[in-house]
């Protein structure tokens, strides 16, 4: 691996090649800046995740000039969603706009060829140090920025380097994930089931589209997770599943979020717990803060201050809802009848699936149809 060389001046550099990196870049090119994009991988590389990509992500990455179609090119659409609360309601709908399943290895590589093609430069290497000062940013003694972009997901340097910790364990999700064959009929569904035991948790099962799927389990830290137990809790919500290689992360949850800095040091995505609570959803909330950072670099050292306003105007609404969401999640009873709900009406069910996949909220409709379930429910 090569390392930078010295007295190299970017306007501004992306640290991490994922998603939320290559929107940035993508969107801090369209003003002009010349843009370096640095990971420690080489692409294509694979990436823990559920691999879903909801139809909002796609919109913001149109926005930044990419074909989507190019980007789920041999992945078909997923037009339904299935769900399963923890007292076993279920509800089984077509969304109100498909979304896609493609593995990471193939989606962040197309992205970050995109973000080349549009004018960044990629170069491989692990990031160890970052220092500030009122001229720009340094980067490993050696790389200038007039802007620094931490997109380098949940263990993020760059995040560490600005004095932000971890999350807490309640703030923090763990999930394992590999590939298997579709469940019988699964085609063309993604699969969502929860459970009351070790509550809250959840299982997925989302198709590729040849046959395979994105299978997982995820849990909080805070409730004691081994890998034994998540292994354990993917057989017992997904019976039969046979998956390859089983690999875990960890997830920064938005209900555990720091207050984003000011300066010329942004984060985007996971480095910034840019997660959503309720579902571990991650690539839409990753391309749109990267979009908004990049776009907001070109302001030097108001960047920071432009890029939170940006973020609050666009996500604060949405954000007090999946925490106030999550936090009713918490009673199984509260889940049941949402989902009995959406079940019996699809504004609910289009409500419920905004909410856990892109920027939705939480409306008085799905409050009050959650509501009148717990009252029928105690009858």
């Amino acid at each position: 691996m090569t390392p930078p060389g010295p007295e190299e001046h970017w306007d501004v550099v992306v640290v991490g090649g994922g998603p939320a990196g290559s929107a940035a870049a993508l969107a801090a090119r369209r003003s002009g800046a010349s843009v370096l994009v640095l990971d420690r991988a080489e692409f294509p590389r694979d990436k823990v995740c559920g691999d879903a990509v909801a139809p909002e992500a796609l919109d913001v990455l149109t926005g930044l000039g990419v074909d989507p179609a190019g980007l789920v090119e041999g992945h078909p659409p997923v037009p339904r969603l299935s769900l399963r609360s923890p007292g076993g309601a279920t509800v089984d709908r077509a969304t109100h706009r498909p979304s896609y399943v493609v593995p990471r290895a193939v989606l962040d590589g197309r992205l970050l060829a995109a973000a080349r093609a549009a004018g960044a430069r990629f170069r491989r290497h692990t990031v160890r140090t970052v220092a500030t000062d009122p001229d720009g940013v340094t980067v490993d003694g050696t790389v200038r920025a007039g802007v620094l972009v931490g997109a380098d997901g949940a263990e993020s340097v760059v995040r560490r380097a600005l004095g932000l910790g971890s999350n807490r364990d309640d703030r923090l999700a763990v999930a394992i994930r590999g590939y298997a064959p579709e469940l019988p009929g699964q085609a063309g569904t993604q699969v969502l089931v929860t459970t009351e035991q070790r509550w809250p948790a959840y299982a997925w099962s989302f198709p590729l589209g040849d046959g395979r799927a994105n299978v997982g389990y995820g849990e909080l830290v805070s409730g004691g997770a081994t890998r034994a137990l998540l292994v354990e809790g993917l057989h017992r919500l997904l019976p039969g599943v046979a998956p390859g290689p089983l690999r875990a992360h960890r997830l920064p949850l938005s209900t555990g979020r720091p207050r984003l800095p000011g300066g010329r040091v942004l984060l985007a995505g996971d480095a910034a717990s840019l997660v959503n609570p309720l579902t571990g959803e991650g690539i839409f909330y990753a391309v749109l803060s990267g979009a908004l950072a990049g776009a907001a670099a070109e302001a030097g050292p108001a960047a920071g201050a432009i890029y939170r306003a940006a973020v609050r105007r666009r996500l604060s609404g949405h954000l007090r809802s999946a925490r106030l969401a999550s936090e009713l999640s918490r009673w199984p009873a509260v889940m049941d009848a949402t989902f009995r709900a959406a079940s019996a009406r699809q504004r609910v069910f289009d409500d419920v699936v905004a909410l856990g996949l892109a920027d939705g909220r939480l409306t008085g409709r799905t409050l009050a149809a959650a509501v009148r379930g717990l009252a029928a429910g105690g009858r």
